[in-house]
Formats: C-alpha cells, structure tokens, sequence
C-alpha cells in the first residue's frame, strides 16, 4: 500500500481524463496547474474530443498512451467515471484521484452511482482518492493535481482535508503566510483512501513532522483510532472537526453524505488518541504554526510579560477560562527583575514593565521568566507606543527564544501599522504571534492538552488481573438471552441489576411485587425502610412519571404506595406495560453518581461517568471514555468531572473509596466489550459514601436485531487485551511457563527483566550499549495497539511472584504485509529454548494475523540469533554495517 501511495504524491506521471481547453472547465485548471507548478514528470490529457489541449498532444482513451500513467485525475460528471475503472486496468494504472461531484451527496441516485465507482474500482485493482475533492499537491516536487489557484511552498506539515473549499482556503493562506507543506490532499467522500490510510503514510513519511486534518465525519473509527494513536507521540495530529452543533452535524450530512457522530465522543476519543482539537479555522492555523516553530511546554503555568495592564488581565482571564495556571514567580526571578524594571512594576505575574518599558528591561524580564523552574512557557505583550520600538523588542524576543530552546515563547504586538515589521521580524525568527494575546493563550493550552494526552498515553496503570476472576460471562449471557427470547429489547430493573453483578459491580438487590400482597410480604421481609418503585419495560425514568416512593417504613405504607403507583402511572402512560413494583432496602447516599453508556454509531460503546440523580441531564458534569479502560483510564474519567474533588472529601463530606469506583468502570467497560447488542446502560444512581459505592437503580436496553458481527470485539474502535493469544506450557525441567500479550501494567516487570539482562544481550537486542531504559520508553514497549503490533511475554512464578523470562515481538507495517520481529531473553533461560519456543508463537500470531512476511536485523557477530533463524528456515541475507538481515515468507 505505501508503494501505492508512493505514486499518488511522486508520480513520473500524470494522466487528465476529461483535460480541455475551456478556461471554465476543472479539467482545464488540473492541467494548467501540473504544466506551471514545476513537475518534472510526464503529462498526458486524455479526451477524444481534442488533439491537442494546451499545447499537448491528446490521447482518446487512457490505453492509448506510450506509457503507464502512476497516477491518473478524472475531471468528467460523474456517471461516466465508474465504467472507465476498466479502462484504468487495461491501460495498467493502479491510482485514481476523481474529482467529479455528484455522487452520494446528491441523494439516493448518487449515492448508487458511489457504490458503482467503489465496486468498479475494486474489481479492477485501482485505489481511489475521492470523489467529490480538490486533489492533491507535493510542493517539493511541483506537483499540483488540484483545480486550486495557489501553491504553497514545500515544508514539513501534511494536510488532509475533507472540504475541497476549506482545502482551498489553507493552501491560498499557506501560500500568503510562507507555511510549507510537505503534502496537501482532498478526500472528499472517502470511496477508498481514507484518514487512516494517509496518517499511517504521512506518520512513516520522514518530510512530514505535523499532520493537519479537517474532518466532516468518519467511517472506519477503529482504523483511525489506530492509525492516529501510532503516530501521535512521534508527530501531531490537529484536528478541526466540523459538525460540532446539532445544526452543524446536519450540515455535514448533506455537504459529505455520511453521519456525523457525538461532538462530545469525538472529544474523548480524540485526547484517547493523543489528537490535538480545534474549535476554528484561526485555531488551525495558530496550532500548525506554533508546533512549527516552538516547543512543548512541560506544564499549564505562563509566564505574562507586558508593557500594558488591560491586555494581560485579558489574557489572564482566557488562560484561568481553559484551565491553565498563571506561574508563581520565584523569589530569586521578582528580585532579579526588581534591579532591571521601574520602582513601579507590578511586583509580580503578569510583569508588568509598564507603557515606556525599554527594550532592555523587555528582554531582561523575557530572560528571567525563561529561565524561573516555575515557569512553563512565557507570553510577550507589546502595544504600540510612541517610547516602544517594536522592532528591537522583537528583537531581543527571537534572540532570548532561540538561546531557551525547551520553553515555548509567544508574542501578542498588538496594533497594526507601527507593529507590522516587528511582526515580520518575529515570524522571520520563528516565534508565533498574534494580534490579540488570547489567541496565543488559546494555542498555548492546546498545547498543554497534547502534552497531558502524550502523558496519559505513556502512563503505567495499577496492576489489575488480566481476566477479572469472578466476572460470570456465561450467567450474564443467560440474563441477556432471558430478555431477547421474551421478545423484548428493555431488561427489567432486577433482570438489569442482575447482569451488572455478573460483573462483580455491587447491586442493591431488587424484589419485584407483582401485587399489593406480593409487596407487603417483600417489606415486611426486609425489615427496614425501603424503596418503591414501578416497573414498566416501556418506561426508562421512572421519576419522571412520578413512579419512585422512597423511605416507605411499614407494611400499610408499602400497600398505600403500591396502589398509588399503579393508578398514578396508569394515567400518566396509559400506553406503557406496567409489570408491578420493585422493592429494595433504603441506602444512605452520600454523593449519586452515574456510570452509564450509549452505542455511538461512529466509535460503538461509550463509557459515560458524573454527577447523578433526576438533574443529571441539567449539571450536564459528566466525562465521556472509550472501552477498554485500565486503572488509569478509569482514574482520568473520574478526575474529569467536578463532582471528583468532592469524591477526595470536601469541608464535612468525608472521602469515599475512589479506587473502588474505578474499579467499577473498568469492570462495566468488560460488560460493554462482551456484549456488543447492548445499546443503551444507565447506572442512576450509583451511590457512594464513606462505606462504598452500590449500584441504587438499573436500566438497560438491547439493539432490535441481535448483533451478526464475526470479530467478536469488531464493534469497539480499540482493539481490547487479546485474550485468545494467553496459553500456558510446561517446560522440559518441568517448569510451568504463561505466555500472554504484553500489557501497560507490565512495565515493572519489563524493567526488571532489562536491569538483570547482561550488557552483551542488550548489545545484541538494541545494537549498542544501553546505559539504560527510561519509563517511555518501558511505556512504549509494554503499552501497543494489538491491532497493528504483539509482544508475546513468558511469564513465571518465582518465590510467588510473576517474573519475565523473555519478550518476543512483532511490529507491523500498516497496510499488514510486514512484521518486524525482536526477541530478548534473560539471560539465565540462554540455551533452554525459550527463545524458540516464544518465536514459534509469534510465527503462529503474525499468520492468524494475515502477515505476508516476517524480517529481522541481527548483529553478524549474534550467532545465537542466527542460529535460531536457521533453525525456524528464515531466509539469511549479509548486509553492511555489521548486521545481517533474517526473512520469513508466510
């Protein structure tokens, strides 16, 4: 797939179906554009109804030219596009860009016409990008296959747009601004090439060091997801994503023609993925020219140093609103400003130099905040004045920048025609500005948030068992099919309350009263204050038919609520089935949570966690996660909400066992991934005190049609721990070996295994000596997506406790034609077979996993590496360098 990729963005040449001389025409443009851009590739239009067409000998049909076109561009309406797909076969072209519109955005006739040019294609081997798209350029190379009228200059940003006008629009500004891109393409409606496919091209790409995404909507999640999560802590991902409002997803139905799912879950899923996200077009461009130019900040506290007062309480104000920190001056940084700045200055941050502040005392304060270990970045604030020369503080601003290189620096010269060639001079030094200093703390916290996103993805979890032991898969599937059998997709509250505890998560139990004699036994039975509530499949919030009584302390009072309820309920939802009540014990409730989930259509379950009770949907406190969750996930979904600094114990409230709770989460993410038909969950309230946590009410509702999916965990957009690859085997000396996919909790153990490895083995495993292995990298190796990459431990029982005797593993290309394979084993288990017995099993794994082949490099002077390669039939090659290179066809 990359060698196919390869010929869309450096292409020897170039076909234009549909090429014409008509100035009005796409055709026209595309081909004007490859003939004036600098291409140094052939170009050949094709149109029978021409000859020549500017200047170029016209060829009738794509079979007619003297060579097979690398990439080929159809400018025609669109029915006349899919049958030409043949003609692309005949004439050996193997990549299309189609530009036409008209297909699925059109309505029901289009969108059949889409299906057409997608079936066509597939049959005839041709790889499609579009249709409805503007193109795509390689600046480098003077390649513009676009109908756009402007090139920006080669650099190192990547774009991808779903918007042919928006793609428009940041070419014409990259183009004014003198950003660079290393490559700009239009998807448009995705029939083939989509988001995934070029982040895992442009991540390998070593010209592109950012990727930029404008996105409408999203088809294949899980490839995204996986895609975007391999390369975001390497290069950043900005996303602008459209559809954000209600009015705006309508919008972006009918300009794309696909769905636009939940804003909020494109947020979690975005941090889960270490993508940044912008709100505007402003943003995108602030975002892509600050990670150009400056880097990371190591936390959220700015520095302010200006020389007006309104515009730092501004941006003061905009930091505090996006959660960031206004750094703490140290003594030392107020004293040494306190020899360089006026008797008057503001004694603290913002520094305030005040309106005739020199351009020595402007860099001297830039230097001294730079340089303060409480400082993570530092904002400059410059307003024209009559004393201030803009041009010389811009100045000393690039010059204090380019001597701090670990701290971000931003610039805000507000004003116009006195600042504009300070600004020239900041942007010629690289340092980002902008005409009003919240903008620069806007991109500033976005920043942060990559950061804390690179963080969560590098985090090592608390150990948790990798297959919870009292989890009751098989009850929890009889509950499920009791209710699809009895034709309903809505779980009675026990039947709800039931299949939650096969999940380990604690219920309060529930006795369903049919009637009023049925009820009284119940309470007189539990003997103490209960609760009552009506039961109806029909009915999902029972308070909202006033159908929950609370603290009902006697048998006549149990009787007296029984009757109210069914009269009261029947007339507020004569419709609804009314089964009876409920009955469970009173229980004290410090703090109502709810733990819910819902079925996104683009990325399937979601984890839902905040504040509880009737007025859930009014606080609106609530955190959104992905399955599957780890301790550490479940700790950051809590601590996204505010109800969890009540949580830690507030004032008189006392703390409740936070841990218990995630635990929780991490168990109903297990129920959210063995279940794929469930649609809706509603945990309200889960109530937490002191004591615990214990799940108060229940609701669950199944999908219409029971699910058909093949992979049974197909309808998560991550792929969860792969259980089915866990064995254990005994060894010769008789020793009971576990072997299992590595997980992100095994990183003390991964480091245990590296600190008793001898220099010599970690000479041969990383072809250098390693002074040692820092926890991101341990986080590299021990947290992977299972979709594209497999670690294989052996695991065994030493004084009882698990110990790594050895790692295997396999990391592959995206397009899963090539696995790179890396084996380490401890140095006490050399010559025992372990190293053959761990290749084995990852020779099994890649052919499960659909892998062409398998390569290695080894040090010529590892004989005990190629002796295992002989052994298992790798093919041997001598290389250079002194290493050798090992393949395996599969």
């Amino acid at each position: 797939m990359k060698h196919t990729l390869d010929k869309f963005f450096y292409p020897r040449s170039v076909a234009v179906v549909g090429a014409t001389d008509k100035a009005e025409k796409i055709g026209h443009a595309v081909l004007r554009n490859l003939l004036t851009g600098g291409f140094k590739g052939a170009v050949y239009p094709v149109n029978p109804k021409y000859k020549t067409v500017q200047g170029l000998k016209c060829y009738a049909r794509l079979s007619n030219l003297p060579e097979v076109p690398d990439l080929v561009v159809f400018a025609l309406p669109a029915a006349l596009i899919p049958p030409l797909m043949a003609d692309c076969k005949k004439a050996g072209a193997e990549c299309a860009v189609v530009l036409s519109a008209g297909f699925r955005e059109t309505g029901p006739e289009g969108e059949q016409l889409f299906r057409d040019l997608k079936t066509a294609a597939s049959a005839n081997g041709v790889r499609l990008i579009g249709p409805n798209c503007l193109g795509l350029l390689t600046p480098s190379i003077g390649l513009n296959a676009t109908f756009a009228p402007t090139m920006p200059p080669a650099g190192r940003v990547a774009f991808i747009s779903q918007s042919g006008a928006m793609g428009s629009a940041v070419l014409d500004w990259a183009a004014d601004k003198n950003v660079g891109l290393s490559h700009f393409v239009s998807v448009g409606g995705m029939a083939d090439i989509g988001f995934d496919h070029l982040i895992d091209y442009f991540g390998s790409d070593s010209r592109t060091a950012c990727i930029l995404i404008y996105m409408e909507s999203l088809t294949d999640a899980r490839r995204f997801m996986s895609a975007a999560r391999a390369f975001a802590r390497t290069k950043p991902i900005v996303v602008l994503k459209a559809g954000a409002s209600r009015q705006g997803a309508r919008a972006a139905l009918s300009h794309t023609g696909a769905m636009a799912g939940n804003d909020a879950v494109y947020d979690a899923a975005f941090r889960r993925a270490g993508i940044i996200r912008v709100q505007t077009i402003q943003q995108l461009f602030d975002c892509t020219q600050a990670l150009a130019t400056q880097p990371l900040p190591a936390g959220n506290r700015l520095a302010i140093v200006t020389n007006a007062g309104g515009p730092a309480i501004l941006a003061t104000d905009a930091l505090e609103l996006r959660g960031g920190t206004l750094a703490t001056l140290s003594p030392d940084t107020i004293a040494a400003l306190d020899k360089v700045l006026p008797p008057a200055w503001s004694k603290g941050n913002p520094v305030d130099i005040l309106g005739d502040g020199t351009v020595e005392q402007f860099r001297a304060a830039l230097h001294a905040c730079l340089y303060d270990p409480g400082v993570d970045a530092v904002l400059v604030i410059l307003t024209a004045q009559s004393v201030t020369d803009a041009d010389a503080v811009a100045q000393a601003v690039v010059a204090e920048s380019k001597a701090v290189h670990s701290k971000p620096v931003y610039a805000s010269w507000m004003g116009l025609q006195t600042v504009r060639s300070g600004r020239a001079i900041l942007e010629a030094g690289k340092v980002p500005w902008y005409p009003f200093p919240e903008r620069a703390v806007v991109t500033f916290m976005h920043k942060v948030r990559y950061r804390e996103n690179l963080e969560l993805l590098y985090e090592t979890p608390p150990d948790l068992p990798i297959e919870l032991s009292d989890i009751n898969r098989t009850g929890a599937r009889v509950v499920v099919d009791i209710v699809r059998k009895s034709g309903r997709i809505h779980f009675e509250e026990a039947e709800a309350k039931r299949l939650l505890a096969c999940y380990g998560i604690p219920v309060n139990a529930t006795y369903l009263a049919k009637t009023e004699d049925e009820a009284a036994a119940i309470a007189r039975s539990l003997g103490c204050a209960v609760a009552v509530k009506v039961e109806s499949p029909d009915i999902w919030h029972k308070s909202d038919v006033h159908g929950v009584r609370l603290g009902i302390e006697t048998e006549f009072g149990t009787r007296q609520v029984f009757r109210f309820l069914m009269e009261n309920v029947r007339k507020k939802r004569p419709d609804a089935r009314i089964t009876g009540v409920t009955i469970e014990k009173m229980v004290d409730t410090q703090h109502e949570l709810l733990i819910g989930a819902v079925k996104d259509p683009t990325f399937g379950p979601v984890v839902v966690f905040g504040l509880g009770g009737v007025a859930t949907e009014i606080w609106q406190d609530r955190a959104i996660g992905l399955p599957p969750l780890n301790l550490a996930l479940a700790r950051h979904l809590v601590e996204g909400t505010r109800i969890a600094r009540l949580l830690h114990g507030f004032r008189h409230l006392p703390a409740v066992p936070v841990e218990q709770l995630q635990n929780v989460l991490v168990r109903f993410a297990y129920l959210l991934m063995d279940f794929p038909e469930i649609s809706e969950i509603d945990i309200n309230p889960f109530a937490m005190s002191a004591e615990g946590g214990i799940a108060l009410d229940a609701a669950v509702t199944l999908e219409s049609s029971p699910s058909l999916q093949r992979d049974p965990y197909e309808h998560l957009s991550i792929q969860p721990y792969p259980t089915q690859w866990i064995k254990t085997v005994q060894h010769k000396s008789g020793q009971k070996i576990l072997l299992r996919p590595i997980r992100p909790e095994d990183e003390p153990l991964e480091a245990e295994l590296v600190e008793k490895t001898s220099r010599e083995s970690l000479y041969f495993r990383f072809f250098g000596f390693t002074p040692g292995i820092d926890h991101k990298m341990l986080a590299r190796f021990t947290q992977i997506d299972y979709d594209r990459e497999m670690a294989i431990v052996a695991v065994i029982e030493e004084s009882g406790k698990p110990q790594i005797i050895g790692v295997v593993r396999i990391v592959g290309d995206a397009w899963r034609d090539t696995c790179e394979y890396a084996i380490l084993v401890a140095d006490n288990w050399h010559g025992q077979g372990i190293g053959s017995l761990l290749t084995d099993y990852i020779i099994e794994i890649a052919r499960a996993q659909g892998y062409r082949k398998i390569t290695a490099t080894f040090l010529k002077t590892n004989g005990a590496m190629r002796r295992l390669f002989e052994h298992k039939r790798f093919v041997i090659r001598s290389g250079e360098d002194g290493a050798d290179a090992a393949e395996l066809r599969l």
